[in-house]
């Protein structure tokens, strides 16, 4: 074989001397591509790619007839962005608690949406003398009151509930989790009663900024900034301290981070309370918005704390923060942007159906979730 046969090989030279064709290459392997799934797809397949056909239909007209209607204006959509912005920080705060647990034990924390709770209503104790002074300390103050309520809980809970169970490959653990939560929440009506308590009205947090043609208000601002700020922190502790190296360690592999001389108990204690922190930052900045607390709130936003740590890829630290914005961004802009254009009267009540449901198409499109790809090698 001559070295004229074997460039042209190598080339795969056509016809025209040009090289090969990148179209004809493309539809080539188009080709071998669907063949192949055509000859190892089942009928689960075939139905699991109809349905998503048919929800990308779905979608795609609702934004068409959405955004060709001119119902909302340029202003609506820019509030609708920042509120769910608003509500999205709230959720990825939530949402951390319970990625940074599962990171560690492989175990979900479903008492986390009433330590939640527990850190708005920690707050609410303190509201009143600081938030009164109208002075920014005061509303730190606040802040710092529901985050160590919380933090003081969740290290409790684990030291009392879940500590016996932390090896345990039953399912006691979420048994414990589910008693846990019942304790909490009849703990806080006992306490507080079963009624809406209202928030103090913050007046460093009232009025609005103008940016470009939006309207901010400056509690949403302040939610935002706090929340950021607060994830920012986790993310240097986590990544940046020798705490954060023991914490991946543990979660990578307990037994041999024990080898290694790193306190495993200690390591899920203090997980537990920066889980805990976060989840109380969380309740107080829901409080602020939204202005009444219950006992009970903490089940649904529990929830959507849990189904953006889904979103994101559970044990996942920046998925758990991408799934809550945007689950928070899906729950402001869904119903305007796809409900809205099939002329149903009352958008807005079925925001939470919107959430859940994009959840439900992001597993079905990535079971895994945004992030989950990187759980096998790095978890936290």
């Amino acid at each position: 074989m001559n070295d004229d046969t074997v460039i042209a090989r190598r080339q795969n030279v056509d016809g025209s001397g040009h090289g090969p064709s990148r179209s004809g290459n493309l539809l080539s392997w188009l080709s071998d591509a669907m063949s192949e799934w055509r000859r190892r797809s089942t009928w689960v397949d075939h139905v699991m790619l109809g349905l998503r056909i048919a929800l990308l239909i779905i979608v795609v007209a609702g934004l068409t007839r959405s955004l060709t209607s001119n119902e909302y204006s340029a202003r609506d959509w820019a509030s609708f962005a920042v509120f769910g912005l608003t509500l999205g920080s709230i959720y990825a705060l939530v949402s951390l608690g319970y990625t940074m647990v599962y990171g560690v034990l492989r175990m979900i924390n479903f008492a986390h949406g009433d330590v939640f709770t527990t850190g708005a209503f920690g707050g609410l104790i303190v509201a009143g003398p600081f938030i009164e002074s109208g002075s920014t300390v005061g509303l730190i103050g606040v802040l710092v009151a529901g985050a160590s309520t919380s933090a003081a809980i969740a290290v409790l809970i684990e030291r009392v509930a879940y500590r016996a169970f932390s090896r345990s490959g039953s399912l006691a653990p979420l048994i414990c989790a589910i008693g846990a939560s019942f304790v909490l929440q009849y703990t806080i009506r006992g306490l507080f009663g079963t009624g809406s308590r209202a928030y103090p009205d913050v007046a460093a947090l009232n009025g609005a900024i103008s940016l470009g043609i939006v309207q901010i208000p400056l509690v949403q601002l302040f939610v935002i900034a706090a929340a950021l700020l607060a994830m920012a922190v986790l993310h240097v502790i986590v990544q940046h301290t020798t705490l954060g190296t023991s914490m991946r360690a543990v979660a990578e592999d307990r037994e041999a981070a024990a080898l290694m001389g790193i306190n495993s108990d200690r390591v899920v204690t203090l997980t537990f309370m920066i889980g805990g922190t976060m989840a109380g930052v969380a309740g107080v900045l829901y409080a602020l918005v939204f202005k009444q607390i219950h006992a009970f709130m903490g089940f649904t936003l529990g929830i959507k704390g849990f189904a953006a740590a889904v979103l994101g890829g559970i044990g996942n630290i920046p998925g758990a923060m991408a799934g809550g914005f945007l689950l928070g961004l899906s729950e402001s802009l869904g119903p305007a942007a796809l409900l809205s254009g099939f002329g149903i009267p009352a958008p807005y009540q079925l925001k939470d159906a919107i959430a859940y449901g994009l959840l439900v198409m992001i597993l079905i499109f990535r079971p895994r979730g945004i992030f989950g790809e990187r759980l096998s090698v790095k978890r936290m």
